[in-house]
Protein backbone atom coordinates (compact mmCIF):
# COMPACT_ATOMS: atom_id res chain seq x y z
CA UNK A 1 0.00 0.00 0.00
CA UNK A 2 2.80 2.42 0.89
CA UNK A 3 4.50 1.87 -2.48
CA UNK A 4 1.17 2.20 -4.32
CA UNK A 5 0.42 5.49 -2.61
CA UNK A 6 3.93 6.81 -3.30
CA UNK A 7 3.52 6.01 -7.00
CA UNK A 8 0.09 7.61 -7.04
CA UNK A 9 1.40 10.82 -5.52
CA UNK A 10 4.21 10.97 -8.05
CA UNK A 11 1.62 10.54 -10.80
CA UNK A 12 -0.55 13.31 -9.34
CA UNK A 13 2.34 15.75 -9.52
CA UNK A 14 3.30 14.72 -13.06
CA UNK A 15 -0.28 14.71 -14.39
CA UNK A 16 -1.12 18.06 -12.81
CA UNK A 17 1.97 19.58 -14.37
CA UNK A 18 0.93 18.27 -17.78
CA UNK A 19 -2.75 19.16 -17.37
CA UNK A 20 -3.94 15.54 -17.62
CA UNK A 21 -7.06 15.89 -15.49
CA UNK A 22 -8.36 12.33 -15.65
CA UNK A 23 -4.96 10.80 -14.88
CA UNK A 24 -4.39 13.23 -12.02
CA UNK A 25 -7.82 12.46 -10.61
CA UNK A 26 -7.33 8.70 -10.89
CA UNK A 27 -4.07 8.94 -8.97
CA UNK A 28 -5.53 11.37 -6.43
CA UNK A 29 -8.37 8.96 -5.72
CA UNK A 30 -5.91 6.14 -5.02
CA UNK A 31 -4.00 8.34 -2.56
CA UNK A 32 -7.18 9.65 -0.95
CA UNK A 33 -8.94 6.31 -0.52
CA UNK A 34 -5.79 4.72 0.89
CA UNK A 35 -6.46 6.83 3.98
CA UNK A 36 -9.50 4.64 4.57
CA UNK A 37 -7.15 2.33 6.42
CA UNK A 38 -7.23 4.86 9.26
CA UNK A 39 -11.00 4.30 9.50
CA UNK A 40 -13.36 6.58 11.40
CA UNK A 41 -11.58 8.51 14.13
CA UNK A 42 -13.75 11.18 15.67
CA UNK A 43 -12.17 14.45 16.77
CA UNK A 44 -11.36 17.93 15.48
CA UNK A 45 -7.63 18.19 16.18
CA UNK A 46 -6.52 16.80 12.82
CA UNK A 47 -9.16 18.68 10.79
CA UNK A 48 -8.33 21.98 12.48
CA UNK A 49 -4.61 21.45 12.00
CA UNK A 50 -5.05 20.42 8.38
CA UNK A 51 -7.11 23.48 7.51
CA UNK A 52 -4.58 25.70 9.25
CA UNK A 53 -1.78 24.07 7.25
CA UNK A 54 -3.75 24.81 4.07
CA UNK A 55 -3.90 28.49 5.00
CA UNK A 56 -7.39 28.38 6.58
CA UNK A 57 -9.39 28.38 3.31
CA UNK A 58 -12.62 27.76 5.25
CA UNK A 59 -12.49 31.29 6.67
CA UNK A 60 -13.42 32.73 3.30
CA UNK A 61 -16.64 30.69 3.14
CA UNK A 62 -20.00 31.32 4.84
CA UNK A 63 -23.15 29.26 4.70
CA UNK A 64 -24.98 26.46 6.49
CA UNK A 65 -23.71 23.32 8.21
CA UNK A 66 -26.43 20.65 8.06
CA UNK A 67 -26.63 17.74 10.51
CA UNK A 68 -29.38 15.20 11.17
CA UNK A 69 -30.18 11.50 11.03
CA UNK A 70 -32.26 11.71 7.85
CA UNK A 71 -33.12 14.48 5.44
CA UNK A 72 -29.73 16.23 5.35
CA UNK A 73 -29.24 15.59 1.66
CA UNK A 74 -32.79 16.58 0.76
CA UNK A 75 -32.49 19.85 2.66
CA UNK A 76 -29.15 20.57 0.97
CA UNK A 77 -30.66 19.75 -2.45
CA UNK A 78 -33.66 22.03 -1.89
CA UNK A 79 -31.57 24.93 -0.56
CA UNK A 80 -29.11 24.52 -3.44
CA UNK A 81 -31.89 24.50 -6.04
CA UNK A 82 -33.33 27.72 -4.59
CA UNK A 83 -29.87 29.36 -4.56
CA UNK A 84 -29.42 28.40 -8.22
CA UNK A 85 -32.80 29.92 -9.06
CA UNK A 86 -31.62 33.12 -7.37
CA UNK A 87 -28.31 33.11 -9.25
CA UNK A 88 -26.24 32.67 -6.08
CA UNK A 89 -22.99 30.89 -6.92
CA UNK A 90 -22.39 28.29 -4.22
CA UNK A 91 -21.03 24.88 -3.32
CA UNK A 92 -22.63 21.82 -1.77
CA UNK A 93 -20.99 18.73 -0.30
CA UNK A 94 -23.41 15.78 -0.66
CA UNK A 95 -22.54 12.53 1.09
CA UNK A 96 -22.00 9.84 0.16
CA UNK A 97 -21.22 9.83 -3.53
CA UNK A 98 -23.09 7.41 -5.77
CA UNK A 99 -21.00 7.12 -8.93
CA UNK A 100 -17.99 9.44 -8.81
CA UNK A 101 -16.14 10.65 -5.73
CA UNK A 102 -16.24 14.09 -7.37
CA UNK A 103 -19.92 14.32 -6.42
CA UNK A 104 -18.76 15.17 -2.90
CA UNK A 105 -18.03 18.77 -3.87
CA UNK A 106 -20.39 20.44 -6.33
CA UNK A 107 -20.48 23.93 -7.73
CA UNK A 108 -24.01 25.09 -8.54
CA UNK A 109 -25.13 21.46 -8.62
CA UNK A 110 -22.36 20.09 -10.86
CA UNK A 111 -19.53 17.88 -9.55
CA UNK A 112 -16.14 19.57 -9.53
CA UNK A 113 -14.08 18.70 -12.62
CA UNK A 114 -11.27 16.12 -12.29
CA UNK A 115 -8.32 18.51 -12.60
CA UNK A 116 -9.26 21.04 -9.86
CA UNK A 117 -10.41 18.25 -7.55
CA UNK A 118 -7.10 16.40 -8.04
CA UNK A 119 -5.20 19.62 -7.36
CA UNK A 120 -7.13 20.16 -4.13
CA UNK A 121 -6.48 16.57 -2.99
CA UNK A 122 -2.76 17.02 -3.74
CA UNK A 123 -2.68 20.18 -1.62
CA UNK A 124 -4.49 18.42 1.23
CA UNK A 125 -2.07 15.49 1.12
CA UNK A 126 0.91 17.82 1.31
CA UNK A 127 -0.65 19.64 4.27
CA UNK A 128 -1.34 16.30 5.97
CA UNK A 129 2.33 15.38 5.63
CA UNK A 130 3.27 18.53 7.56
CA UNK A 131 0.86 18.01 10.47
CA UNK A 132 1.25 14.26 10.91
CA UNK A 133 4.18 14.44 13.37
CA UNK A 134 2.06 16.58 15.71
CA UNK A 135 -1.48 15.14 15.39
CA UNK A 136 -1.13 11.82 13.59
CA UNK A 137 -2.32 10.76 10.15
CA UNK A 138 -5.49 12.37 8.79
CA UNK A 139 -8.35 10.08 7.82
CA UNK A 140 -9.85 9.95 4.34
CA UNK A 141 -12.80 12.13 5.36
CA UNK A 142 -10.58 14.68 7.11
CA UNK A 143 -8.48 14.94 3.94
CA UNK A 144 -11.67 15.34 1.91
CA UNK A 145 -12.84 18.23 4.09
CA UNK A 146 -9.49 19.94 3.66
CA UNK A 147 -9.59 19.36 -0.10
CA UNK A 148 -13.14 20.73 -0.32
CA UNK A 149 -12.30 24.06 1.29
CA UNK A 150 -9.05 24.33 -0.67
CA UNK A 151 -11.06 23.78 -3.87
CA UNK A 152 -13.65 26.37 -2.86
CA UNK A 153 -10.90 28.94 -2.36
CA UNK A 154 -9.44 28.13 -5.79
CA UNK A 155 -12.88 28.32 -7.41
CA UNK A 156 -13.61 31.59 -5.55
CA UNK A 157 -16.73 30.21 -3.89
CA UNK A 158 -17.86 32.24 -0.88
CA UNK A 159 -21.12 30.41 -0.04
CA UNK A 160 -21.49 26.73 0.83
CA UNK A 161 -24.13 24.35 2.17
CA UNK A 162 -22.11 21.64 3.91
CA UNK A 163 -23.47 18.27 4.99
CA UNK A 164 -22.09 16.81 8.22
CA UNK A 165 -20.47 13.42 7.83
CA UNK A 166 -21.28 11.70 11.14
CA UNK A 167 -22.90 13.22 14.19
CA UNK A 168 -21.65 16.77 14.49
CA UNK A 169 -19.65 17.56 17.62
CA UNK A 170 -16.55 15.64 16.54
CA UNK A 171 -17.16 15.51 12.80
CA UNK A 172 -14.44 16.97 10.58
CA UNK A 173 -16.88 19.45 9.01
CA UNK A 174 -17.39 21.05 12.43
CA UNK A 175 -13.93 22.58 12.09
CA UNK A 176 -15.86 25.11 9.98
CA UNK A 177 -18.61 27.47 11.13
CA UNK A 178 -20.56 29.10 8.34
CA UNK A 179 -22.96 31.16 10.43
CA UNK A 180 -26.04 28.92 10.10
CA UNK A 181 -26.42 25.55 11.87
CA UNK A 182 -29.18 23.10 10.91
CA UNK A 183 -30.30 19.87 12.59
CA UNK A 184 -32.94 18.26 10.39
CA UNK A 185 -34.10 15.53 12.79
CA UNK A 186 -32.75 12.94 15.20
CA UNK A 187 -33.20 9.16 15.10
CA UNK A 188 -31.32 6.06 16.15
CA UNK A 189 -28.40 5.46 13.79
CA UNK A 190 -24.62 5.08 14.19
CA UNK A 191 -25.14 4.33 17.89
CA UNK A 192 -21.63 2.90 18.17
CA UNK A 193 -20.29 6.43 17.65
CA UNK A 194 -23.06 8.73 18.84
CA UNK A 195 -24.75 7.02 21.80
CA UNK A 196 -27.65 4.69 22.48
CA UNK A 197 -30.41 7.20 23.16
CA UNK A 198 -32.16 9.92 21.18
CA UNK A 199 -31.01 12.50 23.72
CA UNK A 200 -27.36 11.46 23.44
CA UNK A 201 -27.45 11.51 19.65
CA UNK A 202 -29.23 14.87 19.69
CA UNK A 203 -26.48 16.32 21.87
CA UNK A 204 -23.84 15.21 19.36
CA UNK A 205 -25.72 16.81 16.48
CA UNK A 206 -26.75 19.98 18.34
CA UNK A 207 -23.10 20.70 19.14
CA UNK A 208 -22.68 22.23 15.67
CA UNK A 209 -24.68 25.22 16.97
CA UNK A 210 -22.09 27.70 18.22
CA UNK A 211 -22.16 31.27 19.46
CA UNK A 212 -22.97 33.71 16.68
CA UNK A 213 -24.96 31.18 14.65
CA UNK A 214 -28.55 31.23 13.55
CA UNK A 215 -30.02 27.78 14.15
CA UNK A 216 -32.76 25.77 12.45
CA UNK A 217 -34.24 22.40 13.34
CA UNK A 218 -37.05 20.14 12.22
CA UNK A 219 -36.62 17.72 15.14
CA UNK A 220 -39.71 16.25 16.72
CA UNK A 221 -41.00 17.06 20.17
CA UNK A 222 -41.05 13.31 20.84
CA UNK A 223 -38.04 11.54 22.32
CA UNK A 224 -36.44 14.59 23.86
CA UNK A 225 -34.34 15.60 20.82
CA UNK A 226 -35.86 19.05 20.42
CA UNK A 227 -35.40 19.81 24.14
CA UNK A 228 -31.69 19.03 23.76
CA UNK A 229 -31.39 21.21 20.66
CA UNK A 230 -33.23 24.09 22.32
CA UNK A 231 -31.00 23.86 25.38
CA UNK A 232 -27.87 23.96 23.20
CA UNK A 233 -29.11 26.99 21.27
CA UNK A 234 -29.95 28.83 24.51
CA UNK A 235 -26.56 28.01 26.02
CA UNK A 236 -24.69 29.70 23.15
CA UNK A 237 -27.21 32.48 22.56
CA UNK A 238 -28.17 31.30 19.08
CA UNK A 239 -31.69 32.17 17.87
CA UNK A 240 -33.44 28.92 16.94
CA UNK A 241 -36.27 28.43 14.44
CA UNK A 242 -38.22 25.17 14.71
CA UNK A 243 -39.50 24.43 11.21
CA UNK A 244 -42.81 22.65 10.75
CA UNK A 245 -44.66 21.73 7.58
CA UNK A 246 -48.40 22.09 7.21
CA UNK A 247 -50.62 19.89 5.07
CA UNK A 248 -48.85 17.73 2.49
CA UNK A 249 -50.58 16.54 -0.69
CA UNK A 250 -48.93 13.95 -2.97
CA UNK A 251 -48.91 14.88 -6.66
CA UNK A 252 -48.23 11.42 -8.05
CA UNK A 253 -45.11 11.37 -10.22
CA UNK A 254 -44.73 15.15 -9.87
CA UNK A 255 -43.68 15.30 -6.21
CA UNK A 256 -45.75 16.89 -3.46
CA UNK A 257 -47.44 20.11 -2.50
CA UNK A 258 -46.78 21.39 1.01
CA UNK A 259 -48.26 24.23 3.04
CA UNK A 260 -45.60 26.40 4.69
CA UNK A 261 -46.50 29.05 7.23
CA UNK A 262 -46.48 32.50 5.68
CA UNK A 263 -45.88 31.14 2.20
CA UNK A 264 -48.93 29.08 1.37
CA UNK A 265 -48.69 26.02 -0.87
CA UNK A 266 -45.36 25.21 -2.57
CA UNK A 267 -44.66 22.40 -5.00
CA UNK A 268 -41.66 20.23 -4.24
CA UNK A 269 -40.31 18.07 -7.07
CA UNK A 270 -38.85 15.49 -4.67
CA UNK A 271 -41.06 12.44 -4.11
CA UNK A 272 -42.52 11.36 -0.78
CA UNK A 273 -44.67 12.98 1.91
CA UNK A 274 -41.62 13.19 4.19
CA UNK A 275 -40.21 15.85 1.86
CA UNK A 276 -42.76 18.26 3.33
CA UNK A 277 -40.79 18.35 6.57
CA UNK A 278 -37.53 18.75 4.64
CA UNK A 279 -39.02 21.61 2.61
CA UNK A 280 -39.98 23.40 5.84
CA UNK A 281 -36.41 23.05 7.15
CA UNK A 282 -34.98 24.18 3.80
CA UNK A 283 -37.21 27.27 3.73
CA UNK A 284 -36.19 28.17 7.29
CA UNK A 285 -32.54 27.65 6.34
CA UNK A 286 -32.90 30.06 3.43
CA UNK A 287 -34.45 32.59 5.82
CA UNK A 288 -31.50 32.13 8.19
CA UNK A 289 -29.00 32.61 5.35
CA UNK A 290 -30.78 35.85 4.44
CA UNK A 291 -30.92 37.11 8.03
CA UNK A 292 -27.22 36.32 8.48
CA UNK A 293 -26.39 38.39 5.41
CA UNK A 294 -25.04 35.37 3.53
CA UNK A 295 -27.46 34.89 0.63
CA UNK A 296 -30.84 36.30 -0.31
CA UNK A 297 -33.55 34.30 -2.10
CA UNK A 298 -37.01 35.69 -2.83
CA UNK A 299 -40.14 33.63 -2.23
CA UNK A 300 -40.65 33.29 -5.98
CA UNK A 301 -37.07 32.03 -6.44
CA UNK A 302 -37.66 29.57 -3.62
CA UNK A 303 -40.80 28.32 -5.34
CA UNK A 304 -38.92 27.84 -8.60
CA UNK A 305 -36.06 26.09 -6.82
CA UNK A 306 -38.24 23.71 -4.83
CA UNK A 307 -40.32 22.87 -7.91
CA UNK A 308 -37.21 21.91 -9.91
CA UNK A 309 -35.07 20.28 -7.20
CA UNK A 310 -33.50 16.90 -7.76
CA UNK A 311 -31.69 14.55 -5.39
CA UNK A 312 -30.10 11.58 -7.17
CA UNK A 313 -30.62 8.17 -5.61
CA UNK A 314 -33.31 9.31 -3.19
CA UNK A 315 -36.74 8.32 -4.48
CA UNK A 316 -35.33 9.06 -7.92
CA UNK A 317 -37.79 8.00 -10.61
CA UNK A 318 -36.16 6.78 -13.82
CA UNK A 319 -38.68 6.23 -16.65
CA UNK A 320 -37.91 3.63 -19.32
CA UNK A 321 -34.82 2.68 -17.36
CA UNK A 322 -34.32 -0.64 -19.18
CA UNK A 323 -34.50 0.70 -22.73
CA UNK A 324 -36.90 2.21 -25.22
CA UNK A 325 -38.75 -1.07 -25.75
CA UNK A 326 -39.54 -1.35 -22.04
CA UNK A 327 -41.86 1.31 -20.61
CA UNK A 328 -41.41 0.44 -16.95
CA UNK A 329 -40.32 2.78 -14.19
CA UNK A 330 -37.35 2.19 -11.92
CA UNK A 331 -37.19 3.87 -8.53
CA UNK A 332 -33.85 4.37 -6.77
CA UNK A 333 -33.82 5.05 -3.04
CA UNK A 334 -31.02 4.76 -0.49
CA UNK A 335 -33.30 3.89 2.44
CA UNK A 336 -30.51 2.57 4.65
CA UNK A 337 -32.06 2.82 8.13
CA UNK A 338 -35.48 2.22 9.68
CA UNK A 339 -36.66 5.83 9.38
CA UNK A 340 -35.58 6.00 5.75
CA UNK A 341 -37.29 2.68 5.05
CA UNK A 342 -40.51 3.96 6.63
CA UNK A 343 -40.38 7.04 4.41
CA UNK A 344 -39.86 4.85 1.33
CA UNK A 345 -42.74 2.56 2.35
CA UNK A 346 -45.17 5.46 2.75
CA UNK A 347 -44.02 7.11 -0.48
CA UNK A 348 -44.32 3.90 -2.44
CA UNK A 349 -47.92 3.36 -1.36
CA UNK A 350 -48.71 6.85 -2.69
CA UNK A 351 -46.75 6.25 -5.90
CA UNK A 352 -47.88 2.69 -6.66
CA UNK A 353 -50.94 3.70 -8.72
CA UNK A 354 -48.72 5.90 -10.89
CA UNK A 355 -45.76 3.56 -11.52
CA UNK A 356 -45.67 1.99 -14.96
CA UNK A 357 -44.88 -1.61 -15.85
CA UNK A 358 -43.04 -2.90 -18.92
CA UNK A 359 -46.16 -2.36 -21.07
CA UNK A 360 -46.75 1.19 -19.84
CA UNK A 361 -49.69 0.24 -17.63
CA UNK A 362 -50.05 1.07 -13.94
CA UNK A 363 -50.93 -1.23 -11.08
CA UNK A 364 -48.54 -4.17 -11.44
CA UNK A 365 -46.78 -5.32 -8.23
CA UNK A 366 -43.19 -4.07 -8.15
CA UNK A 367 -39.99 -6.00 -7.73
CA UNK A 368 -37.74 -4.82 -4.90
CA UNK A 369 -33.98 -5.25 -5.33
CA UNK A 370 -32.61 -4.94 -1.80
CA UNK A 371 -29.16 -4.82 -0.18
CA UNK A 372 -28.35 -3.74 3.37
CA UNK A 373 -25.10 -3.20 5.25
CA UNK A 374 -24.56 -5.59 8.15
CA UNK A 375 -24.06 -2.81 10.72
CA UNK A 376 -27.63 -1.54 10.22
CA UNK A 377 -30.71 -2.50 12.27
CA UNK A 378 -31.81 -4.93 9.58
CA UNK A 379 -34.86 -6.35 11.34
CA UNK A 380 -36.26 -2.88 11.98
CA UNK A 381 -35.50 -1.79 8.42
CA UNK A 382 -37.29 -4.81 6.93
CA UNK A 383 -40.24 -4.32 9.29
CA UNK A 384 -40.54 -0.69 8.18
CA UNK A 385 -40.57 -1.73 4.52
CA UNK A 386 -43.11 -4.46 5.24
CA UNK A 387 -45.53 -1.86 6.62
CA UNK A 388 -46.25 -1.02 2.98
CA UNK A 389 -49.01 -3.14 1.38
CA UNK A 390 -47.29 -2.48 -1.94
CA UNK A 391 -44.04 -4.05 -0.72
CA UNK A 392 -45.78 -6.93 1.04
CA UNK A 393 -47.14 -7.86 -2.39
CA UNK A 394 -43.80 -7.37 -4.17
CA UNK A 395 -41.26 -9.84 -5.36
CA UNK A 396 -38.08 -9.26 -3.33
CA UNK A 397 -34.59 -10.05 -4.61
CA UNK A 398 -31.95 -9.87 -1.87
CA UNK A 399 -28.48 -9.07 -3.11
CA UNK A 400 -25.10 -7.74 -2.02
CA UNK A 401 -22.70 -5.04 -3.17
CA UNK A 402 -19.45 -6.96 -2.86
CA UNK A 403 -18.30 -5.06 0.21
CA UNK A 404 -17.20 -6.87 3.37
CA UNK A 405 -19.74 -4.82 5.36
CA UNK A 406 -22.65 -5.92 3.18
CA UNK A 407 -25.06 -8.36 4.81
CA UNK A 408 -25.05 -11.76 3.11
CA UNK A 409 -28.06 -12.04 0.78
CA UNK A 410 -29.35 -15.26 2.36
CA UNK A 411 -29.31 -13.65 5.80
CA UNK A 412 -31.08 -10.58 4.43
CA UNK A 413 -33.69 -12.88 2.87
CA UNK A 414 -34.31 -14.47 6.26
CA UNK A 415 -34.92 -11.04 7.82
CA UNK A 416 -37.27 -10.14 4.95
CA UNK A 417 -39.31 -13.33 5.32
CA UNK A 418 -39.57 -12.91 9.08
CA UNK A 419 -40.84 -9.35 8.62
CA UNK A 420 -43.40 -10.39 6.03
CA UNK A 421 -41.68 -8.34 3.36
CA UNK A 422 -42.57 -9.57 -0.12
CA UNK A 423 -44.92 -12.18 -1.49
CA UNK A 424 -41.86 -14.02 -2.79
CA UNK A 425 -38.27 -13.59 -1.59
CA UNK A 426 -35.32 -14.70 -3.72
CA UNK A 427 -31.53 -14.34 -3.53
CA UNK A 428 -29.02 -13.22 -6.14
CA UNK A 429 -25.60 -12.24 -4.85
CA UNK A 430 -24.74 -10.11 -7.90
CA UNK A 431 -26.74 -6.86 -8.06
CA UNK A 432 -26.56 -6.58 -11.85
CA UNK A 433 -27.79 -10.15 -12.24
CA UNK A 434 -30.47 -9.30 -9.69
CA UNK A 435 -31.56 -6.38 -11.85
CA UNK A 436 -31.76 -8.69 -14.86
CA UNK A 437 -33.89 -11.11 -12.86
CA UNK A 438 -36.18 -8.26 -11.82
CA UNK A 439 -36.54 -7.32 -15.49
CA UNK A 440 -37.96 -10.77 -16.23
CA UNK A 441 -41.14 -9.68 -14.46
CA UNK A 442 -43.29 -6.96 -15.99
CA UNK A 443 -43.77 -4.73 -12.93
CA UNK A 444 -41.84 -1.58 -11.97
CA UNK A 445 -38.55 -2.02 -10.13
CA UNK A 446 -37.51 -0.49 -6.81
CA UNK A 447 -33.80 -0.50 -5.89
CA UNK A 448 -33.27 0.28 -2.21
CA UNK A 449 -31.50 -0.39 1.07
CA UNK A 450 -27.87 0.57 0.63
CA UNK A 451 -26.52 3.61 -1.18
CA UNK A 452 -23.74 1.31 -2.38
CA UNK A 453 -26.41 -0.66 -4.27
CA UNK A 454 -28.11 2.49 -5.54
CA UNK A 455 -24.74 3.79 -6.74
CA UNK A 456 -23.92 0.57 -8.56
CA UNK A 457 -27.25 0.48 -10.38
CA UNK A 458 -27.23 4.22 -11.09
CA UNK A 459 -23.75 3.89 -12.58
CA UNK A 460 -25.06 1.19 -14.91
CA UNK A 461 -28.04 3.34 -15.91
CA UNK A 462 -25.72 6.27 -16.64
CA UNK A 463 -23.58 4.02 -18.81
CA UNK A 464 -26.66 2.89 -20.75
CA UNK A 465 -27.89 6.46 -21.19
CA UNK A 466 -31.08 5.83 -19.20
CA UNK A 467 -30.04 8.73 -16.94
CA UNK A 468 -28.63 11.90 -18.48
CA UNK A 469 -25.05 12.60 -17.47
CA UNK A 470 -25.13 15.03 -14.56
CA UNK A 471 -21.37 15.47 -14.49
CA UNK A 472 -20.73 12.41 -12.33
CA UNK A 473 -19.73 10.10 -15.18
CA UNK A 474 -16.03 9.41 -15.39
CA UNK A 475 -13.80 6.38 -15.69
CA UNK A 476 -12.89 6.50 -12.02
CA UNK A 477 -15.86 4.84 -10.36
CA UNK A 478 -16.74 4.42 -6.73
CA UNK A 479 -19.80 3.42 -4.79
CA UNK A 480 -21.16 4.80 -1.55
CA UNK A 481 -19.27 5.85 1.54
Amino acid sequence: MRDRVARAREEITLALGEGRGTDAWRAALVALESRGRFGIRMGLDRSTALLRALGSPEQGVRGALVAGTNGKGSVVALVSSALRAAGVRHATTPKPHLVSYRERVQIDGTPLAPLPFARAVANALEAADRIEPQVGPATEFELLVGAIFDALRSEQIATAIVEVGLGGRLDATHAWDGGVAVVTNVGLDHQQYLGDTIEAIAAEKAAIIVRGDRAVSGASERGGALDVIRARARSVGAPLVVARAGAVRPLGRDGIEVELEGRGALRVALLGRHQGANAAVAAATLDALRDAGIASVTDEEMRIGFATARWPGRLELVPRALGSGDARDLLLDGAHNADGAAALAAALDDLAPHLLDADGAAGSPPTLLLAVMADKSVAELCAALAASPTLRAAQVICTSVGDVRSLAPDRLAAFARTAGLGADVQVDADPHAGLQRAAERRGPIVVAGSLYLVGAIRSELLRRGAIADDGSSDDVAGFGA
